[in-house]
C-alpha cells in the first residue's frame, strides 16, 4: 500500500512540474534576454577598432598585443595564418615582428627547426589591441608608469 502511495506521489510531482513548465512556456509576457527570436540576425555595431599604433606593455613579460585584425585568420590544428608573416623564414621578407626563439623551443627546452606545439595557437596568449573602456571598473597601474 505504502508503495503504491509514494508512485501516486511521485507521478503526480511529475505531472505538477511538467504542466507548470509548459504554462511558463506559454506565458505572453516572457521575453528573450537578446530582444529577438533566435532565428532572427542581430547587428552588432563595430564600436572600438584596430588601433594603428603598438600599444606599450603594461607588466614584465606581457605577451605583445596584435596590431591588426585577425578576424578571417585560421588557426587550428591544420593551418596557423600568423606564421605566414611572423615566422623566422618569412618575417623579414614580410616586414614583421619574428617570434620569439621560446616559440621554437620543445618543453624540455631543446630548440626546434619549426614553431612548438605548445606555442601553436598564438590567440591563446595573444589578443588583438583595442583602445576599449574597461569592463569593469579597476585600480591597476601600468608597471611603466
Amino acid at each position: 500500500m505504502k508503495k503504491q502511495a509514494l508512485i501516486s506521489a511521485i507521478a503526480a510531482s511529475a505531472m505538477i512540474a511538467v504542466a507548470s513548465f509548459a504554462i511558463a512556456q506559454s506565458a505572453s509576457d516572457v521575453q528573450t534576454l537578446r530582444g529577438a527570436d533566435v532565428d532572427e540576425p542581430i547587428g552588432v555595431e563595430d564600436v572600438f577598432h584596430q588601433d594603428k599604433q603598438r600599444f606599450t606593455r603594461n607588466y614584465r613579460q606581457q605577451p605583445p598585443l596584435i596590431p591588426h585584425t585577425i578576424e578571417q585568420y585560421q588557426i587550428d590544428l591544420k593551418a596557423n595564418r600568423c606564421l605566414s608573416c611572423h615566422d623566422w623564414t618569412t618575417a623579414g621578407e614580410r616586414n614583421a615582428p619574428t617570434l620569439s626563439m621560446t616559440h621554437y623551443m620543445d618543453r624540455d627546452g631543446n630548440q626546434l627547426d619549426r614553431v612548438a606545439g605548445t606555442r601553436w595557437f598564438c590567440n591563446q596568449c595573444h589578443v588583438p589591441q583595442a583602445d576599449a573602456p574597461a569592463l569593469v571598473d579597476n585600480t591597476f597601474k601600468s608597471s611603466g608608469n
